[in-house]
């Protein structure tokens, strides 16, 4: 023993050497693997929003005379923020700590105000405007939904700790608004009401509408005029009087009331409830809603006829509260001009998946649909497939390219679709953060003149769109869905622009300016990527 020490003192340099050695040849395949992970990293276009103040968020909204107001102004900025509304008619009132603007507006007709917000590095202001009268959804509608993430095992735990994360990364900020419950909290029909009760998963349903409200956010839910929903749930009719549903009665249904005592629901069990019953409770529904204090309503079914559109929309027109109501899904063109005198939005599609194939077929063939949309109606082309989502399989993160989820966001806001984040918002990445965080490219989905792109350059791989905006510029996606990288030009020609005209071009997702141009606007387009511009017209 007493030999050892001086040999271990000898040799420990050399021993350093060979140990470095050695780590360093087991390094190198680390090493690599980052710099694989940095150069493979989705590349972050967005800019940080400014530590000074920015009021976002759309430019009107619009309330129902009598209806409860709840409007928190999105604003950007290092906080403590002070709020302050300039203008604001009698009926309301504004929390300068939240920026919560809530009340009751009696009398029908426009408000012009102004929001603020301020902090010890300044202050920013917006013009906006508040209409009350008979139309509400002004913009497109800004929110979560939980089917993507969640599917039929949605929880009231799950569902406010998606709020929660709303509020504190900070997406609240720029806009987005709505927490939606899709299918999968329906438990029996009963209360005092005799309308659909939650089952367990939701123990305070009420109570939930409390919370989401005051945080600043809107609460909405999920039915369907069927007997039983497309996950197994029960929905607005029954088969029975009393509102009493055979499954249930006989015991067939699991712990939370979905239709077969087996884990998953039996397709064919499934199938068999898809049906009318006999006896409606759609007001019962409503009313029941109202008290939760809902904003926002899913209503699933297929084929969407217009009796039972137009059986709900009556329902909500008696309700006390102003209630967004989405129609879904694969709406039928020919009863386009029904959606639009019934409902707030529509989807014009069957349910998309997470895929490029899918998300050219649905975003890329909406030109027909265009003359629908505008303030108030909406053509909805389904939620958005970004970050870790499930759609009927196990968690994963969204197998769309980043040029693909650039696509996807651009051409939603192009269409003025309303946009529904549908990812688990716990495991909200920062490149997919930054996809739902660039005020202006949400500027073109909230533009207040509420058009829809449409394609203005033929056939083809390299696509053009084109939706003229309120203040007279026009935002142009340059798109390319063929294989390789290419050049996508935007003639003046195919815009309806003179040839000489002179525009400024800004590039929105780096919010950069590019210079100005005549005749022509190109770019090189990734595959399957886009080049997402404002074009504003200046003297030549």
């Amino acid at each position: 023993m007493t030999h050892s020490r001086p040999f271990l003192r000898a040799h420990t340099s050399t021993i350093a050497i060979v140990s470095l050695s050695f780590m360093m040849v087991n390094l190198v395949p680390v090493i690599g693997k980052i710099r694989a992970a940095e150069v493979n990293r989705p590349l972050i276009l967005t800019p940080p929003a400014p530590e000074t103040p920015r009021v976002n968020g759309p430019n009107v909204f619009g309330v129902r005379l009598g209806s409860p107001f709840l409007y928190t102004i999105p604003a950007t900025g290092e906080r403590p923020l002070e709020y302050a509304v300039a203008g604001l008619p009698p009926g309301l009132q504004v929390d300068a700590r939240t920026g919560r603007i809530t009340g009751v507006l009696k009398d029908k007709g426009t408000h012009v105000v102004t929001l603020g917000a301020r902090n010890a590095l300044g202050s920013s202001n917006k013009t906006f405007k508040i209409v009350v009268g008979d139309q509400i959804a002004l913009t497109p509608p800004m929110g979560w939904s939980s089917w993507n993430c969640w599917g039929a095992s949605v929880s009231q735990e799950k569902v406010l700790s998606s709020a929660e994360v709303m509020v504190e990364r900070g997406l609240q900020a720029h806009g987005w608004t709505y927490v939606n419950i899709d299918d999968g909290w329906q438990g029996k029909r009963g209360g005092k009401l005799n309308a659909i009760q939650p089952n367990s998963k939701f123990p305070d349903m009420a109570g939930l509408g409390k919370e989401l409200h005051a945080m600043g956010l809107k609460f909405g839910i999920y039915s369907s005029p069927w007997e039983g929903t497309y996950a197994g749930f029960i929905g607005s009719s029954s088969p029975h009087k009393s509102g009493t549903y055979d499954w249930i009665e006989a015991g067939d249904h699991n712990e939370f009331y979905r239709i077969s005592k087996e884990h998953e629901a039996p397709r064919p069990r499934k199938l068999a409830i898809r049906k009318f019953g006999e006896f409606p409770f759609v007001t019962n529904d409503v009313a029941q809603w109202s008290e939760w204090g809902v904003d926002y309503l899913k209503y699933d079914w297929h084929p969407l006829d217009v009796p039972h559109v137009e059986e709900m929309t009556n329902a909500l027109r008696k309700s006390t509260r102003d209630v967004v109501y989405s129609l879904s899904n694969g709406a039928d063109h020919k009863f386009a001009k029904d959606y639009q005198r019934l409902s707030n939005l529509w989807r014009t599609t069957g349910d998309i998946r997470d895929n490029w194939q899918r998300l050219k077929d649905i975003g890329f063939s909406q030109d027909k649909w265009a003359p629908y949309g505008g303030p108030g109606h909406w053509n909805d082309p389904d939620m958005m497939i970004l970050g870790m989502v499930g759609i009927d399989e196990a968690m994963h993160p969204t197998r769309l390219t980043p040029d693909e989820q650039y696509t996807h966001v651009s051409l939603w806001c192009l269409l003025s679709a309303p946009l529904l984040i549908g990812c688990d918002l716990a495991q909200l990445d920062d490149f997919t953060y930054s996809l739902l965080t660039n005020d202006e490219v949400l500027a073109i989905d909230q533009d207040a003149l509420g058009k829809s792109a449409t394609r203005v350059n033929g056939k083809g791989d390299l696509a053009v769109y084109a939706k003229p905006l309120e203040d007279g510029s026009m935002a142009v996606g340059l798109f390319n869905l063929g294989a390789s990288e290419a050049v996508v030009t935007a003639q003046w020609k195919d815009l309806k622009l003179e040839k000489d005209q002179q525009m400024a071009v800004l590039d929105l997702w780096r919010q950069q300016d590019q210079g100005k141009f005549t005749e022509k606007f190109e770019a090189k387009v990734a595959s399957h990527g886009v080049v997402l511009v404002k074009m504003t017209g200046t003297k030549p």
